[in-house]
């Protein structure tokens, strides 16, 4: 039964467990409903559990009342090991002759050769893992009223509370990154009433539970799996359980805690791997020693001050339906698939995509972000897939709200994986194609692999490195950072650009430089003779981001003042790279020729990264092609069969965000969140695509989405700051402060009646920008750190 104010009465000893601000959790409807989930019943499985996370750490909490269940993860859980036999030893030799035969216009026969010479083995490339679930089991199966379960996106706490026999029972969840731990607190609105088993029941990896004196749950074991390495490779693993109780009874015996009687009850969970050589036990001993004195007073206020840092620099409102928002979560998503209006679960769901950036990437973070972000739900781990670092748009998309959502910070992971990528990329640039520089391609791990994929149409993508640093050559743009540009992105991009200068080929009839053999991933054509083939010279995503990483050199030489000789060389290059082609049905080549698709319905658009997250094309500067991008777009997504998955939802809210089609940007942006979001708002690729038999939850969804919201509201691609490009007639009204452009500059607006009401702009470096609003500019000058208003009368004299 869902609770009201009018039908739970709470007794003056909870007053004392509960303060004001967290009544709700314990019962009582939430004053707080634009920035929290919230849910009247248990979750039953995964997806429909509420994620927390520290940036390494990550938890899936159920809510349950007889049993909860604590799914957790940690984002160094890898199978697998470095190895030296991933590139095919006979690439080097036969490239030329494939490049031959593709340009004779044999993709068949070339496809072949590829697959035979050039495609990379992964042998011990391994998985991303889910670790263990901790179970805490309670006695007494009555039946519960009052029943709540929530996620406070505000102060990342999971809240669960109930009454049972005339107790009222409140349960916080939090993963803090000062504390580097998972934190539980039990309570109960009378003394001596929380009694539970906390245990590991059973066990998704080969380990060992014991215990350490009455009040300590140890766990050991490997991420050893069979589907992506031999069963014997990966990391070994630690998770200490520490149970403090206030009053009561606390025993340990056949590898479980026992609580009786307590009045309340806090858990430190500390997990650590010997990932990089680190000795996991060691580690968790140190954290908790540290944990131990601290009050679970302490432990929260810190760990929320720490989280609204980061969360509390962007505020939204996209307007209200207020009957809407009294209603449970899943009932608020489900009536949106239904065709219902609902502004407030919009902004709910931009801010869960900031929420997730949070609590999965944070500065101290090991790992950057994987395919499922540090949580795991055992089924991408489990398939073909593997849950890795997917390079054709996935690990991109987990990271493109950072910048412009105001959680730059968080890409700090991305970018020290960057360079460890770096580094085993040279071997493969090497020896897989004599070149100088390096190169990554489709997947990558923690291994440092950095080979082709083992498949026809998806492994040979020689660019896929160079898409994932674009997220450096972002940060310099949105940050403005002239240090970070000179001693972390240029050595990157100038690596890359020596592999590409030496890669390129001539091609025979054109002269235009091309890459190759490629694929555009992970698309098909039909050749002439009407086979289905996917390798090919000169696919366009290659020549946008060969385009994108040779312009970046030859500005951040510029700007720097260094390498002339170097930034001459890559001009001479880039002026002689393919020119964008429209094709017959006036859509956007896909491929060097005019080919027609093999899979028309394909979810894959990756020559429109020219639209987005680049600015190669836009309907401004180059109408005849965003007219040609549109085209595309629509083939696609008008075939009955279309290939709907999250990532391509929205891929589409943030590609017709920069065409300028805010009602075009919105339908998609209320696609992806009823027809790829479950009820818990984490988004998943569908059961039926890509080999999936089910659904599986996928990060890129969330966080892209989270983008596309941003993209539609402030663009600033194109030297100047575009405010409210893509309004759509849904928000007639709202606001967001915060947002950042490229430059430095914070951004705050609000609108009326779909028009502009206000403006303000913050910058770190100072300086004169343009501004634009429709279809006025105007220059204004910014001081440094002085926030300067902007009123829509301006635009109108402009």
């Amino acid at each position: 039964m869902t609770t009201t104010r009018r039908d739970f009465v709470i007794g003056s000893a909870a007053l004392a467990l509960y303060p004001p601000r967290l009544m709700h959790a314990a019962g009582q409807s939430s004053p707080s409903h634009k920035t929290e989930l919230w849910y009247s019943r248990p979750a039953t499985r995964w997806m429909e559990a509420v994620p927390i996370g520290n940036g390494r750490i990550g938890g899936m909490i159920y809510g349950g009342t007889s049993v909860e269940s604590f799914a957790l993860t940690e984002s160094t859980t890898w199978s697998g090991a470095p190895s030296d036999r991933n590139v095919n030893p006979t690439a080097l030799e036969n490239l030329e002759k494939i490049r031959e035969v593709m340009f004779a216009g044999k993709y068949a026969e070339g496809g072949e050769l590829c697959k035979e010479h050039l495609l990379g083995h992964s042998d011990s490339f391994g998985t991303h893992l889910p670790m263990a679930t901790l179970e805490l089991a309670f006695p007494g199966d009555g039946p519960t009223q009052n029943y709540r379960r929530s996620l406070n996106l505000d102060e990342a706490i999971a809240y669960v509370g109930y009454t049972r026999d005339g107790l009222a029972f409140h349960r916080e969840v939090f993963a803090s990154n000062p504390d580097n731990a998972l934190i539980a607190h039990l309570t109960c609105n009378q003394p001596k009433s929380i009694s539970c088993s906390i245990s590991f029941p059973k066990l998704t990896l080969p380990g060992e539970v014991t215990t350490e004196g009455n009040d300590t749950l140890v766990l050991k074991g490997n991420a050893f799996e069979h589907q992506h390495s031999n069963g014997k490779q990966g990391v070994a693993f630690e998770t200490r359980v520490c149970l403090s109780a206030k009053g009561g009874e606390v025993t340990a015996h056949d590898g479980a805690l026992q609580v009786k009687g307590a009045d309340a009850v806090t858990l430190h969970v500390v997990i650590a791997t010997n990932f990089r050589g680190a000795d996991a036990s060691a580690r968790n001993v140190q954290t908790l020693q540290v944990l131990r004195p601290k009050t679970f007073a302490q432990l929260r206020a810190a760990h929320v001050a720490d989280h609204q840092s980061l969360y509390r620099r962007v505020a939204i409102d996209l307007g209200t339906n207020p009957s809407a928002e009294l209603k449970p979560t899943d009932e608020r998503r489900k009536a949106v698939e239904a065709g219902g209006d609902d502004p407030g679960l919009a902004s709910l769901f931009f801010q869960y995509g900031r929420y997730l950036t949070i609590a999965g990437s944070r500065a101290n973070s090991p790992l950057p972000l994987a395919l499922q972000g540090i949580w795991n739900d055992g089924l991408a781990s489990s398939m073909g897939w593997t849950d890795d670092f997917h390079l054709d748009i996935n690990t991109e998309q987990n990271y493109w709200a950072a910048e412009v959502c105001n959680l730059s910070e968080c890409q700090s992971p991305l970018f020290d994986f960057i360079d460890g990528m770096r580094v085993a990329g040279r071997s493969t640039a090497r020896n897989m194609y004599g070149a100088p520089g390096w190169v990554a391609h489709v997947i990558t791990n923690p291994w440092g692999y950095t080979a082709p994929g083992g498949g026809l149409g998806w492994g040979l993508f020689p660019t896929g490195g160079v898409w994932l640093a674009l997220q450096m050559w972002e940060h310099y743009r949105f940050t403005g950072d002239k240090q970070f540009l000179q001693q972390r992105l240029y050595p990157v991009y100038k690596e890359a650009a020596e592999f590409f200068l030496a890669y390129l080929v001539k091609h025979p009839q054109k002269e235009w430089l091309v890459t190759g053999p490629s694929v555009s991933p992970e698309n098909w054509f039909l050749s002439p003779d009407g086979k289905h083939c996917a390798e090919s010279m000169g696919p366009t995503v290659d020549r946008v981001l060969v385009y994108s990483l040779l312009s970046g050199c030859i500005e951040a030489c510029t700007v720097l003042g260094i390498d002339e000789e170097f930034r001459a060389s890559a001009k001479a290059a880039l002026d002689r790279l393919p020119p964008f082609q429209i094709g017959k049905h006036g859509q956007l080549q896909e491929w060097l020729e005019d080919f027609d698709e093999a899979i028309p319905e394909h979810r894959h658009t990756s020559h429109l990264i020219s639209l987005y997250p680049e600015h190669q094309i836009s309907p401004v500067t180059t109408p005849e092609l965003a007219k040609a991008a549109r085209i595309t777009l629509e083939r696609r997504v008008s075939q009955p069969n279309w290939e709907d998955s999250e990532w391509a939802r929205a891929n589409l809210v943030n590609y017709y965000a920069r065409l300028l089609d805010g009602e075009s940007a919105h339908k998609h942006y209320v696609g992806l969140l009823s027809k790829a979001t479950e009820d818990s708002l984490l988004t998943y690729s569908r059961g039926g695509v890509a080999g999936a038999e089910s659904n599986i939850f996928s990060l890129d969804g969330n966080t892209a989405g989270a983008a596309g919201v941003a993209e539609m509201l402030l663009q600033s691609q194109a030297d100047e700051i575009h405010l409210l490009p893509a309004l759509p007639s849904a928000w007639p009204q709202g606001s967001i402060k915060g947002l950042c452009a490229r430059g430095g500059i914070e951004v705050s607006v609000a609108w009326t009646e779909g028009k502009l009401v206000s403006a303000s702009l913050k910058s770190r470096h100072g300086g004169t920008h343009s501004v634009r609003y429709g279809t006025g500019v105007v220059k204004v000058t910014l001081p440094i750190g002085r926030e300067v208003k902007i009123s829509p009368s301006q635009f109108h004299s402009a």
